[in-house]
């Protein structure tokens, strides 16, 4: 989807975050949801190699913003699409298993080889699966988010008073 299209995860960055603070253009690298999800995986992958150091020839980022769906997704790694959690690849395409959107989304090692990764939750439909994972409770891996443990890095969660345990 165009980055001015109201699913855009890109333009509600724009409206919410970047259009309130002072950043270079050149530092902004936004998905093109506009162009064949399965090309786009591989060129945004190659711009974040291009554009990061690498360690265990993996991207390095500084921190990744998360959030956390009702079925305990996070990017777009869906629970019936757990491979992405282990794929070799910077970028691959999910898709949603609702809609059938397709997505380009980060992968599991590339977002665990972040310095930091800080989860955004909001709401009490998530309740349970916030409490199932910060418990390492059973059955809890069956959500992408519970993979998500920075390998040398700091994790964080941010929740709201619906979303807290």
């Amino acid at each position: 989807m165009p980055p001015e299209h109201e699913e855009s995860n890109y333009r509600m960055t724009q409206e919410f975050l970047l259009f309130s603070i002072n950043i270079p253009k050149g530092n902004i690298h936004r998905v093109r949801g506009e162009d064949r999800p399965e090309q786009e995986a591989i060129r945004y992958g190659e711009e974040i190699k291009a554009h990061l150091e690498r360690k265990n020839d993996l991207p390095v980022f500084d921190m990744i913003m998360l959030g956390m769906g009702s079925d305990g997704h996070t990017a777009s790694i869906f629970p019936d699409n757990m491979s992405l959690i282990d794929s070799p690849h910077t970028c691959a395409v999910a898709i949603h298993p609702d809609s059938g959107q397709k997505r380009v989304t980060l992968t599991g090692k590339v977002i665990n080889q972040a310095k930091e990764v800080a989860f955004l939750v909001t709401g009490a439909s998530k309740k349970e699966k916030v409490q199932a994972i910060l418990g390492n409770e059973e059955g809890s891996k069956a959500y992408p988010a519970a993979h998500i443990q920075p390998v040398d890095g700091k994790l964080f969660w941010y929740l709201d008073e619906a979303a807290a345990p």
